[in-house]
């Protein structure tokens, strides 16, 4: 039987009713960016672009190390706007030739980020975003070993590409820097 999109399951992948949402990818990204003021990319490795096409608001690239200012820069832009500032975090993922691949060290950037943000106060998450920043919480110690001991870490060792590693270990420290493209 193929599988179709009905009207209430787009309004739910959406999570519209959340003001910190999370999804996957591009396709993720279409799905949560309708209504939200900010995106925030997570792609710990730097090498996906998953931005919606005619995204009319600020895109922030999150590091490892900016979950804090990021989160700061989300307050600010709530309390200047006076309501709530709805905010969609992705995961990037890695697109492969049979579709999009989990990236571990991508959902633990977004969780840190939506953990940053809930420290913050903006705290009505989706599940999938409390999810994610479950995930950050339970792994956040082990971030820096998940760099290299994840698929994409691996895959980078073994392409004797192991300075994006290095890079992406280097953002872990990054803390009052906001990327907005």
């Amino acid at each position: 039987m193929p599988h179709t999109t009905s009207p209430a399951r787009s309004l739910a992948r959406g999570q519209a009713k959340y003001q910190v949402r999370f999804e996957w990818g591009s396709a993720g990204a279409d799905a949560v960016s309708a209504g939200a003021d900010v995106l925030v990319i997570a792609d710990a490795m730097g090498s996906a672009e998953v931005i919606p096409a005619g995204f009319p608001g600020p895109v922030l690239a999150a590091t490892g190390g900016n979950r804090e200012a990021t989160a700061a820069w989300v307050l600010a832009q709530q309390e200047g706007k006076g309501d709530r500032f709805a905010v969609a975090v992705i995961a990037a993922g890695a697109d492969e030739e049979d579709g999009l691949r989990f990236c571990v060290e991508d959902l633990l950037l977004a969780g840190g980020v939506i953990d940053a943000l809930a420290d913050a106060g903006i705290d009505y998450a989706s599940p999938e975003a409390a999810s994610a920043a479950a995930a950050y919480q339970g792994l956040n110690r082990a971030v820096s070993h998940i760099l290299s001991a994840s698929v994409t870490g691996q895959d980078l060792i073994g392409a004797g590409d192991s300075q994006e590693i290095e890079k992406a270990r280097d953002r872990l420290d990054v803390t009052h820097v906001v990327r907005v493209r």
